[in-house]
């Protein structure tokens, strides 16, 4: 119950940093948007609708429609994250900054709308909208939520030239694409992994040293030289960043002649990782 209440908490505080990000730095440069918010957007441009009424009505039918995607969980969340988004937008419609330059709004824009959107879905929720898609898209696809949400999100985006206009519309893709590497920063953390295949006539020494120096796993796999035909028992070891440098001192120490290759890891799960039970 106290984990559930942080995650509400989060999700509310996300939806706030998303809106504030929307009225003081995309609508007075008349930037756009991606999703729902973008097309929200459009029609304030267009008709002065309210965008806090016009966000909820339009996230509402979405999440109706893709709700048997989410879980009970999720989608909890996202109500509670659509709520507070519509809420915020009202609320915060008249709040502003004095900035006039284009370049300074679209990329604060994009932070704070990849900060606030990356919070809640971090938290367990969705903002509803290409949100939903995204994370279909990354449930069926395998694909990174972050960049399935772009891609939806540009959709909407390119469709907007024809009420900002082309110079609007590349301020807004700087928008987008700075929100986007925000938000993933946001969701996969400060601590990307490594993978690391070690190749050496000195596999045992390494391994034992890594085990008792590092506390990490090795796993031995089995293989052989194409040319030579030898067999060669090879290392894969999954580490942290910042212990890369220790693992390379370790190899070195052990043997000089090794073969290293290190690879960037986006999700690891298991012991002493992550819990694959969590979302």
């Amino acid at each position: 119950m106290k984990k559930r209440i942080i995650d509400v908490l989060m999700v509310i505080f996300g939806a706030f940093i998303f809106a504030v990000g929307i009225n003081v730095f995309v609508i007075p440069s008349d930037l756009g948007e991606g999703g729902v918010t973008g097309v929200t957007i459009i029609l304030y441009y267009l008709f002065g609708w309210s965008t806090g009424l016009v966000s909820i009505i339009l996230n509402s039918i979405l999440l109706v429609v893709g709700y048997k995607f989410l879980d009970k969980t999720t989608t909890l969340y996202t109500i509670v994250a659509v709520a507070s988004h519509s809420l915020f937008l009202q609320l915060t419609q008249d709040w502003s900054i004095h900035s006039d330059e284009l370049t300074v709004n679209a990329v604060f824009g994009g932070i704070f709308a990849g900060v606030g959107i990356g919070i809640i879905v971090r938290a367990g929720g969705t903002t509803a909208g290409t949100v939903i898609l995204a994370r279909i898209a990354n449930k069926y696809l395998d694909w990174n939520i972050s960049y399935a949400l772009l891609f939806f999100d540009l959709i909407v985006a390119f469709g907007s030239v024809f009420v900002i206009g082309v110079e609007k519309l590349m301020f807004t893709i700087i928008l987008l694409y700075v929100g986007t590497k925000v938000m993933e920063f946001i969701i996969e953390g400060l601590n990307p992994k490594k993978a690391v295949t070690i190749i050496s006539t000195k596999h045992d020494q390494i391994a034992a040293r890594v085990n008792a120096a590092m506390d990490r796993g090795v796993t031995v796999l089995t293989g052989y030289g194409y040319f030579t035909k030898a067999s060669k028992e090879i290392l894969y070891i999954v580490i942290s960043k910042q212990e890369v440098s220790q693992l390379k001192k370790i190899v070195q120490f052990e043997d000089p002649a090794a073969f290293i290759t290190i690879h960037d890891v986006r999700d690891v799960f298991g012991e002493g990782f992550i819990d694959m039970s969590k979302p």
